[in-house]
């Protein structure tokens, strides 16, 4: 081993946003700002002095100003929906909302009130369950058997009229007398029109519940493959795009790298500041991860305070200065529990990065990295360590 560098659903949705505006026009939001850089000295709310108090109002002022701008740049109603995707956005407090938003202004740049909404759904934090995914997959079957059916039934419907009409052809051919055999077809023709409508109209609405589904099951697969605190991609995501980015870096010869990230001391921040505060240090980091994420630079939380990220076209070299440069720039914040005013610990992260196309399995190279990881821990922390090749 070497190292390479040392120390945002309707109603519900949206009287949730209502009152998180309120809480936060006061200023006792309980969004990631509770642990924010202290580049001007903060003290418990019982020493705040006038200055201080001035500089919060200038910064509140100022947001709200900036969320103005935006909902008004991008013609949006001024609804609690609106200003909380708009606040998540501005203030980085929520990392798939600034991401998505991110991405539709690079393709479309502009976003609309219809796809705040959207995303709002996409976003919800629902937990899925086992329980909740097998009674979706239960309406799906239903769906599917009631769908089934319809079609055997219009079917056997089309197979009875066309049966029923050659009989009363050859009636018709057999007599002279026409008309009570017309006024039957007629009525046969009615029936089969009246029966055909039931059948659409069963379709249809067939129809609108496999869309429900199908929007349902897709926000499952989101969740069952997103971090619910962070935000990030979980680890079986992460997996996915290992495999992919394996077969991406060998097609285009390029280099592939992996970092393993463990934030230093982490228990400590749960057992001094409480879990709450661990929750949002997790968040920090996340957030801080995320902004150097791309096409070429997946980010994932692999488990507890350990995060992984996958860099594709840098060199080993290249891709412990990104991770070195984002370790340097936490453990140079001084952090703040604005919940209690009391200023935390320096917390910082180690890391091991290991070249995946240099050993012989993806597994392997993971296995290097934490091995990186683990020497990083053991000569002090808060470093970044390349594990050799084949090691």
């Amino acid at each position: 081993m070497t190292g390479t560098s040392s120390s945002a659903s309707s109603a519900s949705a949206q009287h949730g946003l209502t009152d998180r505006l309120t809480r936060w026009a006061r200023g006792f939001s309980g969004k990631i700002e509770d642990v924010a850089e202290a580049d001007e000295e903060q003290v418990p709310p019982s020493r705040v002095d006038n200055a201080g108090l001035n500089r919060e109002i200038n910064r509140r002022r100022k947001l709200y100003q900036e969320i103005g701008d935006f909902l008004f740049a991008h013609d949006l109603d001024l609804t609690p929906l609106n200003f909380g995707v708009a606040h998540d956005y501005l203030t980085g407090a929520n990392i798939g909302v600034e991401k998505a938003i991110r991405a539709v202004l690079m393709e479309r740049g502009k976003i609309t009130n219809g796809w705040v909404e959207t995303l709002t759904t996409e976003q919800r934090s629902d937990e899925v369950t086992p329980e909740s995914l097998a009674t979706m997959l239960d309406k799906v079957e239903e769906n599917l058997s009631h769908f089934t059916g319809l079609v055997q039934e219009s079917r056997d419907s089309a197979k009875d009229y066309g049966a029923a009409l050659q009989e009363q052809a050859k009636d018709l051919a057999s007599t002279h007398d026409s008309e009570p055999i017309l006024a039957r077809l007629v009525n046969l023709t009615r029936s089969m029109v009246e029966k055909t409508r039931q059948v659409e109209t069963q379709l249809r609405e067939n129809q609108k519940q496999t869309h429900a589904l199908k929007s349902s099951l897709e926000c499952a697969r989101h969740a069952a493959e997103h971090d619910h605190l962070t935000g990030l991609p979980n680890r079986r995501a992460f997996e996915t795009v290992l495999r992919d980015e394996v077969i991406l870096a060998q097609n285009n010869d390029e280099p592939l790298n992996v970092a393993f990230c463990d934030i230093d001391h982490f228990k400590q921040v749960n057992d001094a500041h409480g879990h709450d505060t661990g929750d949002r240090v997790l968040k920090f980091v996340a957030g801080l991860l995320a902004k150097i994420s791309d096409d070429h630079c997946h980010v994932a939380r692999h488990g507890g305070e350990e995060f992984v990220m996958l860099l594709r076209g840098k060199t080993a070299a290249q891709a412990c200065e990104l991770v070195d440069s984002v370790r340097e720039d936490l453990a140079t914040r001084s952090l703040v529990n604005r919940a209690s005013g009391e200023r935390m610990e320096r917390v910082s992260f180690s890391a091991g990065i290991a070249n995946v196309l240099g050993y012989d399995d993806p597994r392997t190279a993971l296995k290097a990295a934490d091995r990186a990881l683990y020497l990083a821990k053991e000569h002090g922390r808060n470093r970044v360590y390349l594990a050799a090749e084949h090691d």
